[in-house]
């Protein structure tokens, strides 16, 4: 069945430039209004016909220049403010001087407003600013003096627009976080999803070839046993695994960016999930239960606990039998975190131990006790005939960082 992707496109400014369209045309008329019924009072009225000539012109040929912030460049907003620079500039030379001096508007008028506007669209509230600066420098200029009503226009437009900027940024940066949202959890459907098609097609198959294989015996119990570990190794990946893409949120002025950091467990100083270390030792012989938080242990240290765990886990399958089952609990206390291996093998006959290691046999010396010691932790081994063995594995949250051991251990598999 053929798919069609729809997509849809936000954009919370997008109301803010269709307005600024609106007001700068109604700007404009007002400004041309306003000089039509108090034009025999300026002194040079043809400069002020021919600025609004050439605002008029200016004003409607840019409007696609406003219709969103990619159109709206640079250099086009330098072009614009110039254009309300030099109207206000020129109303000395247009308007009489008594005029001015009793605050009369400049040639502009509110019109200026628009293109401070459009610099905090685009730009945020430091553009905004910066904008609204040069005009307060340019009335202050036509005005000759820093009168009452200049200041307090000067004061509102740069007020107004730096609030409009600010406003504009934090939109911004909603909108980025909820597309973000919405991508994600189009992902987590579509991960659903492709989870029910597999459950439903491959992850029976394998269930049904572990079934036959154990009934059937032989190699086909071999294959049955493979099937299995790979349904439990499929499983945990489709249902999101231990190691999860993490999403970092970063909130800035441009906007929400949400980056995709892959964990990386051999790399950095941070702290690593123990449980994202063990999850690949379980299968359908070998259970796994963790927390629901992550267990967090340095680097090296993580490292070497899943280490003991797999030389624990190597000596239930030398010395229990490849049918054998084992469980791997992880508790997570207040100062150390505890793992404990335990399987149901036919146990360790008394004296066993100790006679490995006197032979030279250093599997549970070294590759357990031996790196939880460096660790400064511990390793307990309970063992009881025909009731299976029982390794408890304690190392303390701010264990060293097991790289920094110098000296090499061999993996053993003898207990």
């Amino acid at each position: 069945m053929a798919r069609r992707e729809r997509v849809t496109r936000m954009s919370v400014e997008q109301p803010l430039w269709r307005a600024l369209t609106g007001y700068r045309v109604l700007a404009l008329v007002y400004a041309v209004g306003l000089f039509a019924t108090t034009h025999d009072e300026f002194d040079r009225p043809w400069v002020a016909v021919a600025y609004f000539a050439v605002l008029a012109v200016w004003t409607l040929a840019t409007l696609p220049r406003i219709a969103n912030a990619d159109s709206c460049t640079r250099r086009f907003l330098a072009a614009d403010l110039t254009v309300a620079l030099t109207g206000i500039l020129l109303t000395p030379v247009a308007d009489a001087h008594e005029r001015i001096q009793a605050g009369g508007p400049t040639l502009p008028s509110i019109w200026t407003a628009g293109a401070v506007l459009a610099f905090a669209l685009k730009g945020g509230w430091r553009w905004a600013a910066l904008a609204s600066t040069l005009v307060a420098v340019a009335n202050l200029i036509e005005r000759g003096s820093p009168a009452r009503d200049t200041v307090h226009n000067v004061i509102l437009v740069w007020v107004a627009s730096i609030a409009i900027g600010y406003v504009v940024e934090v939109a911004r940066a909603s909108e980025r976080t909820l597309a973000r949202a919405l991508e994600i959890e189009a992902a987590t459907r579509e991960r659903e999803r492709l989870a029910r098609d597999i459950h439903d097609s491959v992850l029976q198959v394998l269930a049904m070839v572990q079934r036959r294989g154990a009934v059937i015996g032989g190699e086909a119990a071999e294959l049955g046993r493979m099937a299995g570990e790979q349904e439990v190794a499929l499983r945990t990946l489709v249902s999101g695994g231990l190691v999860p893409v993490s999403r970092v949120s970063e909130d800035a002025a441009e906007g929400a960016v949400v980056r995709a950091v892959e964990e990386d467990d051999t790399a950095g100083d941070g702290p690593v999930d123990l449980r994202a270390l063990l999850a690949p030792y379980a299968c359908s012989g070998v259970s796994l239960a963790e927390p629901g938080a992550p267990v967090l242990l340095p680097p090296g240290a993580a490292r070497e606990v899943a280490a003991a765990v797999g030389a624990a886990l190597d000596n239930v399958r030398e010395h229990a039998g490849e049918h054998a089952r084992a469980w791997i609990l992880v508790e997570d206390e207040p100062g150390e975190i505890v793992v404990t291996v335990r399987d149901d093998g036919p146990g360790i006959p008394e004296g066993r131990l100790a006679q490995a290691e006197g032979e030279g046999r250093l599997g549970v010396a070294q590759s357990i006790r031996g790196r939880l010691r460096d660790l400064g932790g511990s390793a307990e081994l309970i063992s009881v005939p025909g009731q299976g063995t029982e390794v408890e594995l304690k190392v303390p949250k701010d264990a060293a960082d097991a790289a920094r051991v110098t000296h090499a251990r061999g993996k053993g598999n003898e207990r």
